[in-house]
């Protein structure tokens, strides 16, 4: 992998981040993303740094019920020295089980709990991003997690998004009673759930919350394509570390990154188009091994190409095939077309990556927005609401 410095050096010195008994070194966090940050994807980051890396997101429900596809996306290699899983649910009694399980059958170390998702299967039901507007469910919530987490003296973090839109924020109110109901760390994406990944992330509103936790470490989240993007957001903000997600899309590299500018050094990895079309190899064949089954795992990796090769010389019939891989000899014999010695593109293959969508209302329950409190309908409803289906 080539390394090539950048024209300035900066030190990001921070403490290492503390969640109970746990103690990152290097206080970066590769945020849970469904269909990406499996087994496979987690190992290649890892590889390049150190930092917590969080599992797909389970839901409870299908955790409680043991749901295979769920069994599976909580495992982790032996050598992952922090098992990190990250926890949906709308329900306190069914989030407090899947809390259980976790702890009694020594599944994880750490355990965060997911109030930031803005997808409408999941708001609509009023998880996600649409839960901290209800701050009874979401403060019972977290207390039953934090108690059955502390039993088993596990660290328990959760993440959320601003609100639910700029007239209906609530990451203020949920931040502090996350905080006076014992979580370890808030993270905040700097973005409502009707924006989606649109627009700019509000990093003003993580440096708010950064202000008004001062007992707690508080992680940013949103817009960090780059080493250089952690640099601006842990110095205009505050925070005590950085979460990482689109922007190691096709770039798992950028953890190592993240460790120089950690570290003082301004060294940076600039892959020219082979180094690129190793990692995807490898990458497809970490899968195989994930998933137990090829046709599987080439399915899984043809998201993967277009991150991968962002700004690279690619023809488009090459693009087109990569896309629809379906062997692993079929993907070797596809890369073994690739101009080899082509340099790093530069700024081509930098910046945002992945689907932003497009601001849009979002998907409530009805009469979500009337009262700040569960109405006893919106109460009945809610342990039927639960989603069986995990990763997102």
């Amino acid at each position: 992998m080539s390394i090539a410095p950048t024209s300035t050096a900066a030190r990001l010195d921070l403490a290492p981040l503390r969640l109970g008994g746990i103690t990152v070194n290097t206080p970066v966090v590769l945020a849970p993303m469904a269909g990406i940050t499996n087994t496979a994807f987690r190992r290649l980051c890892r590889e390049y740094g150190g930092g917590l890396y969080v599992s797909e997101m389970v839901t409870s429900r299908a955790l409680v019920e043991r749901n295979p596809e769920s069994l599976r996306i909580i495992s982790h290699d032996d050598d992952e020295k922090v098992r990190s899983v990250q926890l949906y649910g709308v329900d306190p009694k069914t989030v407090g089980a899947a809390v259980r399980i976790l702890v009694e059958e020594d599944r994880a170390d750490h355990i965060d709990l997911n109030f930031g998702c803005p997808v409408p299967k999941v708001t609509r039901k009023g998880g996600g991003a649409a839960l901290p507007w209800k701050l009874d469910l979401f403060t019972s919530i977290v207390r039953t997690a934090v108690r059955e987490a502390s039993r088993g003296g596990i660290p328990l973090t959760i993440k959320m998004r601003k609100g639910i839109d700029e007239d209906h924020l609530t990451f203020r109110e949920a931040g502090k009673i996350a905080r006076d109901a014992g979580v370890a760390a808030v993270a905040l994406h700097g973005r409502t759930a009707s924006q989606f990944y649109s627009g700019t992330a509000d990093w003003n509103a993580i440096a708010e919350l950064r202000d008004a936790l001062p007992d707690i470490p508080v992680l940013g989240n949103g817009d960090i394509w780059s080493a250089e993007d952690a640099i601006r957001m842990v110095h205009q903000t505050g925070v005590d570390g950085v979460v990482i997600g689109r922007g190691c899309q096709g770039r798992p590299w950028l953890f190592g990154d993240l460790v120089n500018a950690f570290e003082g050094s301004d060294q940076r990895h600039k892959p020219g188009l082979g180094q690129v079309a190793d990692t995807v190899y490898r990458h497809a064949e970490l899968l195989v091994d994930t998933f137990g089954n090829e046709m599987m795992a080439l399915r899984d990796i043809r998201k993967h190409m277009a991150w991968y090769f962002k700004g690279y010389v690619v023809g488009g019939d090459l693009r087109a095939a990569l896309a629809a891989v379906p062997t692993l000899e079929v993907l070797r014999g596809l890369l073994d077309q690739l101009d080899r010695s082509s340099p790093y593109p530069g700024v081509d293959a930098e910046g945002p990556r992945g689907r932003a969508g497009s601001p849009k209302r979002t998907a409530l329950p009805e009469r979500w927005l009337e009262a700040r409190r569960l109405n006893a309908d919106q109460q009945a409803d809610i342990a039927a609401a639960e989603v069986d289906v995990s990763g997102g």
